[in-house]
């Protein structure tokens, strides 16, 4: 542990009662992200299946996801401006049934074009979702008691991710393909319903300072550039996530291709991985980064780098030792340590900037994390694969990055100075 800085105090407890509806909120919000992930990863699971039937290259199927980023673009700071005048559940739930409609629109794609059309579509959803859910949860709890709920909405993302994975394989075998897509959209529907049964809470609900931004987002993206916790954390969160969308999006398939499983084996096996140690990580990351609150300087920043050398490690493992078993055992433990990050460091994040600023600031981390990462980097995989045709040369992409994350987090671990907030 680091002995530069003196560890920060631990924030006194609020006495405040928690805001009506706070455990709905979290119910629902987390029943969203959930199937939100299941639609992400059904995709690759079946990717074998809808690659011949609409004759894609690698590179065409991975392709619609960072048209998906481009979509995102344009309509995260959308949200995250209207979201300062119009109620957030009501965005929420708009955005959830518009990427709903277009995951089972890719049910009647006949081609490149119309596929990509509607995966891209899926953004509206992630935008509307992924940057205003956290502001949500946030004014709902304190400070203190961020980080395990937080926790909790992400441990949606492994058994989301299981589930679609499981899902694509079992129903993309059983029935085809389209199915599968029509699975993975007509829940959402419900759940856009239900968002709108949330209690908006008061913002700022907690913050000792009751603070207004003024100015638009120009101002706005002034003061995350001169935010040092918020720039650090969001730069190592964009090379992780980076790794993370390759490994999603290419492991059942280059379990297939360079492991010898059939499809329906390859999609089991990482739903079972993902749901398993994904959820384990993310339970134990959000306990041990807790333990070290008031240990040491910035302890969600310290775990989060920490948590990424055995990481970085086993994701190499992956691709060096020969044979099935060793796939899946550092697939496993990879995994675990690979997901033990997100309660962490999402609410350094929450906690880097004041309550009027937090709704951009996530847009703005969710953008670029995505933007720079799991969106372009199955593209990238999927481009290098075609061009000198091994899929296991390309999935090097991975262990690099998560490489990279490390270092930034642990570096800025070491260097950036105290704050009240993390």
């Amino acid at each position: 542990m680091p002995s530069h800085a003196a560890a920060p105090k631990a924030e006194p407890r609020s006495r405040k009662p928690l805001p009506e509806g706070a455990q709905y909120a979290v119910a629902v919000l987390t029943a969203m992200n959930l199937l939100n992930y299941a639609d992400r990863y059904i995709p690759s699971a079946i990717k074998s299946l809808y690659k011949k039937d609409l004759h894609l290259t690698d590179f065409q199927t991975s392709v619609p996801l960072t048209a998906f980023v481009l979509v995102y673009v344009v309509a995260s700071p959308v949200f995250g401006a209207l979201a300062d005048r119009v109620e957030r559940k009501k965005l929420i739930a708009i955005g959830v049934a518009a990427w709903s409609i277009a995951t089972a629109a890719a049910a009647a794609a006949t081609g490149f074009v119309s596929f990509f059309i509607a995966r891209a579509a899926v953004g509206i959803g992630e935008a509307a979702y992924a940057t205003l859910s956290p502001s949500v949860l946030s004014d709902f709890y304190p400070p203190q008691r961020r980080n395990r709920i937080l926790t909790f909405f992400y441990l949606a993302i492994p058994v989301g991710a299981a589930v679609g994975f499981t899902t694509g394989a079992w129903v993309g075998k059983s029935f085809g393909w389209r199915p599968a897509f029509l699975v993975a959209g007509i829940p959402g529907l419900l759940v856009a319903g239900l968002a709108l049964k949330i209690k908006e809470p008061p913002r700022g609900y907690y913050d000792r300072e009751k603070r207004e931004h003024k100015g638009g987002w120009l101002k706005a993206l002034q003061a995350f550039r001169k935010n040092p916790n918020f720039v650090c954390a969001t730069a190592g969160y964009t090379a992780v996530m980076f790794a993370g969308g390759a490994i999603a999006d290419w492991f059942p398939t280059y379990l297939q291709r360079e492991r010898g499983f059939e499809l329906s084996t390859a999609g089991t096996i990482v739903g079972v991985v993902t749901v398993g140690c994904g959820i384990a990580g993310t339970a134990a990351g959000s306990y041990a980064a807790d333990k070290l609150v008031g240990k040491v300087s910035h302890p969600y920043l310290a775990f989060s780098g920490l948590a990424m050398i055995p990481a970085t490690a086993c994701a190499a493992l992956t691709l060096l030792i020969p044979g099935k078993a060793a796939a899946v055992v550092f697939l496993a433990v990879g995994q675990f340590f690979a997901w033990s990050y997100n309660g962490p460091i999402n609410a350094m994040i929450v906690n880097s900037v004041p309550s009027p600023l937090r709704t951009r600031a996530i847009s703005i981390s969710v953008l670029l994390t995505h933007l720079f990462g799991d969106a372009i980097s199955p593209s990238v995989v999927g481009f290098i694969s075609d061009k000198d045709g091994g899929l296991r040369d390309a999935m090097w992409a991975a262990p690099v990055a998560l490489a990279i994350g490390t270092v930034i987090w642990l570096v800025s671990w070491r260097v950036l100075p105290e704050t009240d907030h993390d």
